[in-house]
């Protein structure tokens, strides 16, 4: 058995093909996180389980899956376009660059993450973003009705969302939508835009360093960043037509399932 999966970890960091099914998964799975990013965020709740079921490691799986999520990312983001704007009066350009910068330091902190040190965070990541999905309105309203936010807290609050997307991005889009509705009082259908593209700018930074360190295994991030492009494109189109509460009531059941998986994976 430890030869198979020894085996398994050479073909897979050589970027060979493994077998047809392995490529469809990870297809299907790109297609699905593509169009949950595209939605309400969230796409790795689909994509990392998917990479973790063929055998990646967790830390290179996270990678994997950021890069192959980076043109669906994209594809939404061309897709709202003519729906961006700035927030809270900071400019998109403002907080694109924000994000950039730190998402390159979120994504060197991912490199020098032990794998083991990884298993044991990812879940609490998780649950840290379904926590603040659940809450995030009920705190939105709560802050609104007491205090009055201004824009260095916002720069602040994009640096963490920066580093947090280049570190993990699971949830990064559905964090961003809380958030934003926190400092901005914004509502979640209005945050499409917004949202999406500073996905794609988190996901670019780390790009850059997962390819740079050799964190990123082709041949089951190629398929899935097709079917991402697709997802990413399919879900935007979608996404104009759903209510708030479909998309909410998806999310959180996505969220919460995955959740629930990855304590069980970890701790059991």
């Amino acid at each position: 058995m430890e030869k198979e999966v020894r085996r398994f970890d050479k073909l897979s960091a050589n970027g060979l093909i493994v077998d047809p099914f392995s490529l469809a998964l990870a297809a299907g799975a790109g297609i699905v996180g593509g169009a949950m990013n595209a939605l309400a965020g969230g796409g790795t709740f689909a994509t990392l389980p998917a990479l973790i079921a063929l055998g990646l490691p967790a830390n290179i799986a996270n990678a994997t899956s950021n890069v192959a999520l980076l043109p669906g990312a994209g594809a939404s983001a061309l897709a709202y376009r003519d729906e961006l704007g700035p927030v809270a009066g900071m400019s998109v350009r403002l907080l694109a660059a924000i994000t950039f910068a730190f998402g390159l330091v979120g994504s060197l902190l991912l490199v020098l993450t032990p794998t083991e040190t990884f298993d044991i965070i990812i879940p609490w990541l998780l649950l840290f973003a379904f926590a603040v999905m659940v809450f995030g309105k009920r705190a939105a309203d709560w802050l609104h009705a007491r205090v009055t936010i201004g824009r260095p807290t916002l720069v602040v609050t994009q640096a963490l969302l920066g580093i947090y997307g280049g570190y993990f991005g699971g949830g990064v889009g559905l964090i961003t939508t809380a958030v934003y509705g926190l400092l901005a009082n914004i509502r979640p259908r209005e945050l499409f835009a917004i949202r999406t593209t500073m996905l794609a700018v988190a996901n670019l930074a780390a790009a850059f360093v997962f390819i740079g360190f050799a964190m990123v295994w082709w041949w089951a991030c190629l398929p899935m960043l097709l079917g991402s492009i697709a997802g990413g494109w399919l879900g935007a189109l979608l996404g104009k037509r759903l209510s708030h509460r479909m998309v909410r009531v998806w999310t959180l059941l996505v969220t919460g399932a995955t959740t629930l998986v990855f304590f069980v994976r970890a701790y059991s």
